[in-house]
């Protein structure tokens, strides 16, 4: 199956886009999904649905408030662009910072459920033996969390190749820059005649998505073995 150029490069873009999104949204995740089970104060249950507020958002919803904040002239944007010249806004950074805000809940949630399962015991254990407690996390809790890790990760890389709402609200839907593989489709959809290449990026979407959780899967047995389990 040959793909023309206009594919490659939303096939291309999507990827860019997503390893972008789950690249600087990992590390956010993880403290999160700590913060969420470890640490007791108050306003949790507030905090724990704001993050989960995404997932039952219409995406255009949140295009519109990153718009309203981060684009040109938004409340944090027009800092950004004035300081440094930096724009989120018509780019393909903000198609990944639309991606990572729209996965991150999936993340935490993945996340989140591997660390409530590590055995605190362990963590104690290693403190009374003299771990300070940045070394027990990367020692210990890390390593045993890490099938959850990768759970997350895969999940925010397949949701970010599939989003569509938030990125054409936010940063519009321009060739080579913001137009990713489902952004692309919808230009095919409305194109007579290209019925045949939208079908095509369809099915290149499936087979990522599906790469991807076979990788978790694969990943996550090997993990298990690793860790004795």
């Amino acid at each position: 199956m040959m793909l023309s150029d206009y594919e490659w490069q939303a096939v291309e873009l999507s990827l860019k886009v997503s390893i972008m999104a789950v690249a600087c949204s990992l590390p956010f995740g993880i403290l999160t999904a700590w913060i969420l089970v470890r640490c007791r104060f108050p306003g949790k249950s507030l905090l724990d649905s704001v993050i989960h507020l995404p997932l039952v958002l219409p995406p255009v919803v949140i295009g519109y408030l990153l718009l309203v904040a981060m684009g040109r002239r938004g409340v944090i944007g027009s800092w950004l662009y004035d300081w440094f010249g930096f724009s989120f806004s018509f780019s393909w950074r903000g198609a990944a910072l639309a991606s990572a805000i729209v996965a991150f809940p999936l993340m935490v949630r993945a996340i989140r459920l591997s660390l409530d399962a590590v055995d605190t015991r362990l963590e104690q254990a290693a403190r009374t033996l003299g771990a300070t407690p940045w070394r027990v996390f990367f020692t210990i809790t890390l390593p045993l969390s890490f099938p959850g890790i990768v759970v997350g990760t895969v999940l925010a890389f397949a949701r970010s190749l599939g989003e569509f709402g938030a990125t054409i609200t936010f940063v519009s839907n321009i060739p080579g820059e913001t137009r990713t593989i489902p952004l692309a489709m919808y230009t095919l959809i409305e194109t007579p005649g290209a019925e045949a290449d939208a079908a095509r990026l369809c099915m290149i979407a499936i087979a990522l998505s599906l790469v991807s959780l076979l990788a978790s899967e694969w990943l996550t047995n090997w993990s298990r073995k690793r860790l004795g389990g």
